[in-house]
């Protein structure tokens, strides 16, 4: 069923919110079942068919990641893709992944298509225009996946290695990192691992407040300062963290209290050291220079600009089950 896009969100009272969650958002458990079955033939298609005329010692597949909202737990019921991060023998560091990522692309692209003349499944790729692509987009369905399933999959350089519990990086990660990323966001499928468990880890209350805000964040106007709904998800960590912590909560104040965070922006800073703290020198010194930046992101920061707490300002007015002022966790 086709959700009224915006409008039954502002039309719900606030004992309605939970409802409207699991009727509108929640992904049902069939999309679920189709989304993993897809995927465990993408990761048996990547580790069997691909790579196989490379020149020796070919590229192995050191593991296939499941990433995105779909990955976190907090997948939306339309509009969510699979993201799928494959990890490579083939790139030693993280140059090897800027400078050979489209050779990998083009191979993989290449067997997918032979799989669909052999009739293993049926796919279509969309093609893209940039010189360098950093992802391969497709949709697939086979004999035991009813619909087709998006994918977004990115080969990435395994910066991380075996993650086990309690696992934190070395700061050398992070060292090698800086010393080799000419722009913000080139290696982040490098720590797929790390943004997946920093959520997913979650009490499910709290990712259904998360697709709550990205839900709220589609409804935006476009000529609207967006703000980016990364930082909207840290956000709403944030506020059940400053908050309640408890694991069943009153959703509109969940709800209620992001939307009033984004208003004092201008007071906020909101970071982690989960993955890294300030004790190397280095890695302090980096981290204290991007926490001087006005809208700087690094290890899960988030900050948005004037216009951004605006339109949360009107939005927060606007939604009637958020008209109680103070009502925040």
């Amino acid at each position: 069923m086709e959700v009224n896009q915006g409008l039954d969100l502002y039309q719900t009272p606030i004992k309605k919110l939970d409802k409207f969650i699991m009727d509108n958002l929640q992904p049902d458990e069939n999309f679920l079942k189709q989304a993993r079955r897809a995927i465990d033939t993408i990761g048996d298609f990547l580790r069997h068919n691909c790579f196989r005329d490379s020149t020796p010692p070919p590229p192995r597949v050191l593991k296939v990641v499941k990433g995105g909202s779909l990955g976190k737990g907090t997948a939306l019921k339309a509009g969510s893709d699979a993201d799928i991060v494959v990890f490579l023998t083939t790139f030693k560091k993280y140059k090897d992944q800027e400078e050979n990522r489209k050779l990998i692309i083009e191979e993989i692209r290449k067997r997918l298509v032979e799989c669909q003349e052999k009739k293993q499944f049926e796919v279509h790729i969309t093609q893209s225009e940039q010189e360098n692509p950093r992802v391969l987009s497709f949709k697939l369905r086979s004999k035991t996946i009813e619909d087709y399933v998006e994918f977004d999959l990115l080969p990435a350089f395994d910066a991380l290695g075996q993650i086990t519990a309690g696992y934190r990086p070395s700061p050398q990660v992070y060292i090698d990192l800086f010393n080799n990323c000419s722009h913000g966001g080139a290696f982040s499928t490098c720590f797929t691992e790390l943004q997946r468990n920093f959520i997913i880890e979650r009490p499910p209350k709290l990712k259904s407040l998360i697709r709550l805000v990205k839900h709220w964040y589609k409804q935006l106007q476009n000529g609207e300062s967006l703000p980016p709904k990364y930082a909207l998800e840290l956000l709403t960590v944030y506020a059940w963290e400053q908050g309640s912590q408890e694991p069943d909560f009153v959703m509109a104040k969940g709800f209620c209290t992001v939307l009033w965070l984004i208003q004092k922006h201008e007071n906020l800073c909101v970071y982690w050291t989960k993955n890294y703290d300030f004790e190397n020198e280095t890695l302090r010194s980096h981290l204290e220079g991007q926490l001087r930046k006005p809208r700087s992101n690094v290890g899960g920061q988030a900050r948005l600009n004037k216009g951004q707490s605006l339109v949360g300002s009107r939005l927060a007015v606007e939604v009637p089950c958020l008209e109680l002022r103070g009502y925040r966790m």
